[in-house]
C-alpha cells in the first residue's frame, strides 16, 4: 500500500513513504485551550485521526505529537476574566478536550503537551535564531526578521515584496497578511503571565511553541505536519521560517491541511447561532459517533457544509452498517462458500483501500462498503449467502472499521463515563418524543452487555412460556429507548 497525499508545500499528491524507517512522525496542531473545542475543530481533528489511522492500517508506525495552546490573548484574557490562574483555567479545558476525544473516538497522540511546559527550550531556539542573525530585540520583545528568510512565502505562495520592510504584529491574533516580521518573544506586560529568561521576563509567540515542541520531540525534519487551512499563513509559514532558519533543514516533507466546515452554507459564528460544540450536538441528542462519521466523510481536502440533516443521515447510514454486520453474524445460512460473494469482499476491500490511498479519499471508501452491504443484502434476501462467507466480509467491515472507527455502538458507556447527560433538559427530550437518558432521576443508559443480558432473560422466558415476563423485559427495553426486532436469525435491537 502507497498512500498519495496532497502536500500543501508542493501543490500536489505526492506518494508517501517516512524519512527513516517504517516510522512516521507526525505533529498536529491542537486547540487553543480558552474555550470547549467546537465542530469546525473536530473537523480537523477526525481527519487526523483518520490519517493516523489509515498510516497505521497500512503497516506504519505512527509517532503523533500534539501541542494544547495554553497560552495566548484568548487564554490570558478568559482568566484573568474569571478571576483564576491561567494554569486553572486552562486546565478546564483540557480535561474537556480529553473527554470529547474520547467520545469521537480520536487515538491518543504518542505526546500531548503543554506549551507552557516547554518555556526553556523556547527561550533556547530564540537565542539560536538571535545567534545567527534572524532575531532582533525591541521593546523588550524578539521578532524574527523575514526579509532575512528567503525561502518565505513557500507554503502560503503569498508575495511580500510590497509591503513595508519592518512592518510587525505584535499580538497571538493576526488579521493582516502583509505582515513581516513577527514576534517571537513577547515583554512582560502588567497583569499577564510571564516567564523570567535571558531574553528577559516574558511569554514566547504562538509560532514558536509549535517549532520548538515539534523539533524537541520530533527531530529537525518532520514526516507530516497537519492542521487546519486557515494556519497555513501566517501561523505555518512562520514555523518554517524560524526553525529552517534555525537548523539549516527541511522542517517538514509533507504538510497536510483540512479545508473549513460551514453551517448550512455559512461561516460558524456566535452571532449566527450557529455555533456549535460537541457537548451542544449531545445537549440536542445527537450521537457523538454520528458526528465522527459526517465529520469523515467529506474528504479533507473539500470543505464541509454541516446541516441537522446531514447528520440524522450520518446516524442512520451507521445503523445500516451495524445492523448489516449483525445480519451476517448471527442470521442462519445453508452451508458452504460462495465465490461470488467472497469476490465482492474482496473487491470492496480493494476499492476502499485504493480510496483512501488516493490522499484519504473517504467517500469512496464509505461508497465501496455500502456496495457491499446492498449486495450482500440482496444475496441473504436470495439464499445465495453462505454460512462460509460470514469470515470474508466480517474481516472486510473490520478492515474499513479500523479508519473509520463507528461500527461499535460506545456512545452510550462513553455517556456514562463521563457523566454526561443525553438530552439537555426533559422537556425538549419530551417535545422531540426521545426518552431522557442520563442521571438525577432520568432514565439510565444501558450498557450493550446490559442489553445483551436483558433479551436473553427475554428469550429464554419466551421458550418457557411466560410470556408476561418477556413483555415486561420488552417494556423495560422501550422504556430505556431500545426497540427490539425479532427475526429468524434471533432478536436484533437498535437505540432510539
Amino acid at each position: 500500500m502507497a498512500p498519495r497525499l496532497y502536500n500543501t508545500l508542493t501543490r500536489q499528491a505526492e506518494e508517501f513513504a517516512p524519512l527513516e524507517n517504517n516510522q512516521v512522525r507526525i505533529y498536529t496542531c491542537g486547540p487553543t485551550v480558552y474555550d470547549y473545542a467546537h465542530i469546525g475543530n473536530y473537523r480537523t481533528f477526525v481527519f487526523q485521526d483518520v490519517l493516523r489511522r489509515y498510516l497505521e492500517y497500512a503497516g506504519f508506525r505512527v509517532k503523533q505529537v500534539m501541542n494544547l495552546t495554553d497560552v495566548d490573548d484568548k487564554t490570558i484574557n478568559n482568566a484573568h476574566a474569571a478571576g483564576v490562574s491561567l494554569r486553572d483555567y486552562t486546565q478546564k479545558y483540557i480535561d474537556a478536550f480529553e473527554v470529547d476525544r474520547d467520545l469521537l473516538g480520536l487515538e491518543p497522540p504518542e505526546i500531548m503537551v503543554r506549551a507552557t511546559d516547554h518555556i526553556e527550550d523556547m527561550v533556547k531556539l530564540v537565542e539560536t535564531l538571535e545567534r545567527k542573525g534572524f532575531a532582533y530585540q525591541s521593546e523588550g520583545s524578539v521578532y524574527f526578521r523575514v526579509a532575512d528568510f528567503k525561502d518565505y512565502g513557500k507554503l502560503s505562495k503569498i508575495n511580500l515584496s510590497g509591503n513595508r520592510p519592518g512592518a510587525r504584529v505584535d499580538a497571538d491574533e493576526y488579521e493582516k497578511d502583509d505582515a513581516r516580521d513577527f514576534v517571537l518573544w513577547k515583554a512582560a506586560k502588567p497583569g499577564e503571565p510571564s516567564w523570567p529568561s535571558s531574553l528577559g521576563s516574558g511569554r514566547p509567540g504562538w509560532h514558536l511553541e509549535c517549532s520548538t515542541m515539534a523539533m524537541k520531540f520530533l527531530g529537525e525534519t518532520l514526516d507530516i505536519h497537519s492542521g487546519g487551512s486557515d494556519l497555513i499563513f501566517p501561523h505555518h509559514e512562520n514555523e518554517i521560517a524560524q526553525s529552517e532558519a534555525a537548523t539549516g533543514k527541511p522542517f517538514a516533507r509533507f504538510w497536510l491541511h483540512a479545508e473549513h466546515l460551514v453551517v448550512n452554507g455559512e461561516k460558524m459564528s456566535k452571532s449566527l447561532g450557529n455555533f456549535y460544540t460537541l457537548r451542544d450536538l449531545i445537549a440536542q441528542g445527537h450521537k457523538p459517533s454520528a458526528l465522527r462519521y459526517l465529520l469523515a466523510s467529506v474528504p479533507f481536502t473539500k470543505p464541509l457544509n454541516f446541516t441537522f440533516d446531514g447528520l440524522h443521515q450520518a446516524q442512520k447510514s451507521i445503523e445500516r452498517l451495524r445492523n448489516f454486520r449483525y445480519r451476517v453474524t448471527m442470521e442462519k445460512f445453508a452451508e458452504g462458500e460462495s465465490a461470488a460473494t467472497r469476490e465482492r469482499a474482496r473487491q470492496a476491500r480493494q476499492a476502499f483501500e485504493e480510496g483512501l490511498d488516493n490522499n484519504l479519499n473517504t467517500a469512496e471508501a464509505l461508497a465501496a462498503i455500502f456496495e457491499l452491504v446492498a449486495e450482500e443484502n440482496s444475496a441473504m434476501d436470495h439464499g445465495e449467502f453462505l454460512d462460509g462467507d460470514r469470515e470474508v466480509v466480517l474481516d472486510t467491515l473490520e478492515r474499513w472499521d479500523r479508519v473509520f472507527a463507528v461500527l461499535d455502538d460506545q456512545d452510550f458507556v462513553k455517556l456514562q463515563r463521563h457523566g454526561l447527560v443525553w438530552m439537555k433538559d426533559e422537556a425538549v427530550a419530551v417535545e422531540a418524543g426521545i426518552e431522557v437518558a442520563g442521571r438525577n432521576g432520568h432514565t439510565q443508559m444501558l450498557a450493550d452487555e446490559e442489553i445483551e443480558e436483558k433479551i436473553a432473560l427475554r428469550n429464554a422466558a419466551r421458550r418457557s412460556g411466560d410470556y408476561a415476563k418477556s413483555d415486561r423485559i420488552r417494556k423495560e427495553l422501550m422504556d430505556a429507548g431500545i426497540i427490539l426486532e425479532d427475526t429468524r436469525a434471533g432478536t436484533r435491537w437498535k437505540r432510539r
